[in-house]
């Protein structure tokens, strides 16, 4: 039985023609149908040049094992997510290698009710199955049904139920989908909206799905990128800029300005507004930056519920604490309302109603946010040994923090600056992030001094 290396810590992902190909996409699909025992499972794919052929491998897998296939076309991850649950069936699969090199691709799995897979029960079990190719016989094979026009309507109808399109206000927002698969369906999101009278113009970038990506491989992240959106906000003179990556389940922001906002104070904007639609409820965070997005829930009424980083942790700890809102520094935004999982489209339509109702720009929304919770961003550094890199960190400031905290890697609390340095699950990388309470200054100064302990280099 050969070890297939595809399958990561959190989803599946490889190298095209080396450890991922049509041949493991069809193993992959039939044990994802045995394994659910799946009548029915959604299926659909990204932009890249193998993403169709890996989708019907997958899906003659999936009838193989006799689960009838609801496909739903070139499609983002979160409209499968939605499909699960508005056809009720039994798994979805998402054929996308999100921002990985162009030379990689991978899949995406959920089981019903759009509920991320346990890694020991779902993931781990799928994983033997797919590699032992110890395959029950169906009585029968099961059927293909196209249900892509169906799923985005009912996927658009629910993402445009997240605001109230009679509050909206003359605004212009730049649209960069990096040549990925978000430019259809921001059309389709785009196109109701203009029907039902929302006074918006969008300023296209990037826009037309594109498998040789000419302009990079969409990951909004890298700094490097943030000129191509920001360029086009400033000299259209925009409300602010909206950045897509691949398979669009995360989205970034640009204030008015061209300037970035960090996912971590997107994080705390976007419960704000869940606070004010619904106050009293708990809204869920990552551990890595925290204090910006705790101090507004807290000022809103609201209660903090701290999970592990992860798409999986999130939701499975939104779903045990029943919280309207979640969300990672990353850029990844889960809703409630949105069967508990992640979307790249409802944080611009809500960003879009608030800037509306409220006649304050993004800039200024958090402006102030800045300056009181200053962030590091996320700094990586390639070790050879994260164990021994961490304990050098633990040593030295152990001693002289408030608390500590184990829930991602490490969390040290000091006066007035915390920090969280935890190691990579698939690279060997540790990754650290440092914030304070309004002394910038010393953001820099922190920094330096846990690099030099870190070692290493920046990654």
């Amino acid at each position: 039985m050969n070890e297939l290396t595809c399958f990561k810590a959190y989803d599946i992902r490889g190298e095209i023609g080396v450890n991922i190909d049509e041949a493991i996409a069809y193993r992959i699909g039939r044990a994802v149908a045995q394994h659910c025992d799946a009548k029915s499972v959604i299926i659909g794919f990204d932009a890249r040049e193998t993403s169709p052929a890996f989708a019907a491998s997958a899906a003659e897998g999936l009838r193989d094992a006799g689960s009838d296939v609801i496909n739903i076309g070139m499609a983002g991850t979160e409209e499968m997510y939605w499909a699960v649950t508005e056809f009720g069936a039994c798994a979805g699969i998402e054929v996308t290698a999100s921002h990985n090199p162009i030379n990689y691709n991978g899949i995406k799995i959920v089981k019903s009710k759009s509920q991320p897979l346990d890694d020991l029960t779902d993931f781990q079990a799928i994983k033997v199955l797919a590699e032992s190719q110890a395959w029950t016989e169906a009585s029968e094979i099961g059927s293909e049904f196209d249900h892509a026009q169906e799923a985005r309507q009912a996927y658009v109808d629910r993402v445009i139920g997240f605001m109230e399109v009679g509050a909206l206000k003359p605004l212009k927002i730049v649209v960069n989908s990096g040549n990925g698969a978000a430019g259809p369906t921001f059309d389709a999101i785009a196109d109701q909206l203009l029907t039902l009278g929302a006074p918006l113009e969008f300023m296209r970038v990037h826009h037309t799905p594109d498998a040789t990506f000419p302009n990079g491989i969409p990951n909004p992240l890298l700094p490097e990128n943030h000129a191509v959106t920001a360029d086009v906000v400033k000299s259209e003179s925009a409300d602010f800029g909206v950045a897509f990556d691949g398979d669009f389940d995360r989205c970034f922001f640009f204030d008015e300005n061209g300037q970035f906002v960090p996912g971590e104070y997107v994080v705390g904007l976007l419960a704000s507004i869940f606070l004010e639609k619904e106050a009293g409820s708990k809204i869920v965070h990552d551990p890595r930056v925290i204090w910006n997005t705790q101090d507004i829930v807290a000022q809103k009424g609201g209660v903090a519920v701290q999970s592990k980083t992860g798409h999986a942790f999130i939701k499975q700890t939104m779903r045990a604490h029943e919280a309207i809102y979640g969300g990672e520094m990353s850029a990844h935004h889960y809703f409630r309302d949105f069967a508990y999982c992640d979307s790249g489209m409802i944080p611009w339509v809500l960003i879009t109603e608030l800037v509306s109702r409220s006649g304050r720009s993004l800039g200024d929304w958090v402006k102030d946010r800045f300056a009181a919770f200053p962030s590091s961003g996320e700094s990586n550094f390639k070790v050879d040994d994260a164990d021994e890199a961490i304990e050098n960190v633990l040593s030295t400031y152990r001693g002289g923090a408030l608390s500590i905290d184990e829930t991602d890697g490490f969390s040290l609390t000091f006066d007035d600056w915390r920090f969280n340095l935890r190691r990579s699950n698939t690279e060997p990388l540790v990754r650290l992030n440092v914030e304070s309470n309004g002394k910038a200054d010393a953001l820099a100064t922190h920094v330096s001094a846990l690099a030099d302990l870190i070692g290493g280099v920046r990654a």
